[in-house]
């Protein structure tokens, strides 16, 4: 959580000795106001009062221990004394006892649950643990009691940001400017959220207006460099950016665009130094190697390039740039069988990936996928149908759409009735609905009915030629039947990334001679199925038995962490 600089008071977002002094006026008058409350007869001021007012004193002239002994005396005396508990919070958390004084200002509040100072320094505490909902329930109650209340709203932004309200944080980041206009941490928090939301360029504007009141703010060149780097000002970002990682070496966030600006401006060396810090910043990261290594050729360096980007692909086989990359290196260093093989292979996975991408709506699909999952564990069905239309809101999506993603799911979870009964339910509100047909025969096909699945399959390739899971299941029948070239066809046409079928690809086009495709199929295989070892086995036995035992040991060592 980022730090709250107010007035001069604080630098840390807790207390430092100065808000010590300003905060003690507070508690005195808040101290008399409980003293006052809970015994109206008596004097202005309790002898517990004035030994609340001595460990102030103590705590101001800098002898913390001495202001402790006085308040541990007091609550030993009534561990109830919410004064005595105050200020023991306050000086705990100027020891650098945050996580003590948390539990402290927690335990006050039992005593005290509508104490606005005791609701905002827990909702803090909350709020730094990371358990937003509790920060959020005591800071929105604290609102409620002071809603004019800045510093409140503050952090009331931060905790919806955090659990992504970002219109609530914006509402509240709003009245906190509103009450603290000359504020530059406020302000920069309302650039910040601002850019969160999308709004770079009112985002930026705001940003700024924090940086005139106070460069020092943590971290806001690297907010003004992210919104520069949105905004396409890729000069302006990368001279934010390298201050922020000159005044933060560690920055991983500042790092990471750096490097990526650096690299939209081909600046090569500043480039390869950024990706080389964040390397030994982020130990295998294949991404960063990705990065590292297209530096590396940029700067032709190509042995260096071959290792890092082999590397990168040892970690991660599915990075595509890498063997395009890697393609260039071996070039560089006159290697042309290699640098064709990686050209090759990045066109094949390219091509696998671009098709997915324009033909499926699966990603759409997986952000709701576990929790419909959970919610048909539930038997909520209904709740999923909802959920589905939420999600496909304004998209060509219709409820015949939604029932055959049901009917899936029930699949996947072996409730055959029920995902049968959401298919043929789909059918019936749009008889040409893709995958209605298709995953009922997938059903019929693991069932061993392959006519019957072949059928389906056909349903729905005649209302869509171009559907992929069809044709890919239609590679698998034909697979099935030893139809080896229209196998390959099929399966090849269909672009598919399923470890599974690409396999079967492989051993049709061994079947059929084509041992360079087979080869070049069997390392995207191992690619995408790296993680299933049983299809790993059969992948390299496969090889093997087909005389390709070097490719099979070199897949083996690539698989080993």
């Amino acid at each position: 959580m980022k730090s709250r600089q107010k007035n001069g008071r604080g630098s840390k977002g807790w207390l430092s000795a100065a808000s010590v002094i300003w905060l003690s006026v507070l508690l005195m008058f808040l101290s008399n106001a409980v003293a006052q409350t809970q015994a109206p007869a008596r004097p202005a001021e309790s002898p517990q009062m004035r030994q609340v007012h001595q460990a102030l004193a103590l705590a101001e002239r800098g002898d913390a221990a001495a202001a402790m002994n006085i308040v541990r005396g007091l609550l030993e005396q009534n561990q109830k004394f919410v004064p005595a508990l105050k200020l023991e919070g306050m000086l705990l958390e100027e020891s650098g006892r945050g996580a003590e004084a948390g539990q402290v200002f927690e335990q006050g509040l039992q005593f005290a649950p509508n104490d606005p100072d005791l609701l905002l320094k827990t909702g803090i505490y909350k709020l730094a643990q990371h358990h937003l909902d509790d920060a959020i329930k005591l800071l929105e109650h604290c609102a409620r009691l002071q809603p004019g209340d800045g510093d409140t709203q503050f952090y009331l932004a931060q905790a919806y940001h955090l659990q992504g309200k970002d219109a609530l944080a914006l509402a509240a980041i709003r009245r906190s400017v509103k009450a603290s206009p000359d504020n530059p941490s406020v302000v920069q928090k309302y650039g910040e959220l601002l850019s969160s939301s999308g709004d770079y360029q009112e985002g930026l504007r705001w940003l700024l207006k924090a940086q005139k009141a106070d460069s020092t703010l943590p971290h806001l060149d690297y907010e003004i460099g992210l919104a520069d780097f949105k905004l396409m000002d890729v000069d302006g970002a990368a001279a934010n950016l390298a201050k922020d990682v000159q005044a933060h070496p560690d920055d991983v966030a500042a790092l990471d665009l750096l490097a990526e600006a650096q690299l939209k401006l081909t600046h090569w060396p500043e480039a390869k130094d950024a990706f080389a810090r964040l390397a030994a910043l982020k130990p295998g990261d294949a991404t960063v190697l990705l990065g590292l290594g297209h530096c590396q050729v940029e700067m032709q360096d190509f042995q260096a390039a071959v290792d890092t980007l082999n590397q990168a692909l040892r970690l991660n086989p599915t990075l595509l740039l890498a063997h395009f990359y890697l393609a260039r290196a071996y070039a560089g260093l006159g290697n042309a069988d290699e640098a064709q093989h990686e050209a090759a292979l990045h066109r094949l996975m390219m091509d696998q990936e671009s098709f997915v991408r324009a033909e499926e709506s699966n990603q759409r699909e997986s952000a709701i996928k576990p929790q419909a999952r959970q919610l048909l564990t539930d038997a909520r069905e209904d709740d999923v149908l909802k959920l589905y239309r939420e999600r496909f809101k304004g998209s060509s999506a219709t409820d015949a759409d939604a029932y055959v993603f049901i009917g899936k799911l029930y699949l996947f979870m072996g409730k055959t009735d029920d995902g049968l009964r959401c298919l043929h339910h789909a059918l019936a509100l749009d008889p040409s609905v893709r995958g209605a047909h298709t995953y009922e025969g997938i059903l019929k096909l693991k069932q061993g009915e392959l006519d019957k699945a072949e059928s389906d399959f056909k349903a729905d390739l005649a209302n869509d030629p171009n559907y992929q899971t069809a044709i890919a299941e239609m590679g698998e029948i034909r697979y099935r039947q030893s139809r080896w070239q229209e196998a390959a066809d099929l399966l090849a046409k269909s672009r598919t990334m399923t470890p599974e079928l690409l396999y079967m690809l492989c051993d049709a086009y061994f079947h059929l001679g084509k041992t360079a495709d087979a080869a070049l199929n069997a390392e995207a295989t191992a690619a995408y199925g790296r993680n299933d070892p049983q299809l790993m086995n059969d992948l390299l036995d496969l090889l093997r038995r087909n005389g390709q035992s070097a490719l099979a040991d070199s897949l083996a060592a690539n698989a080993k962490p």
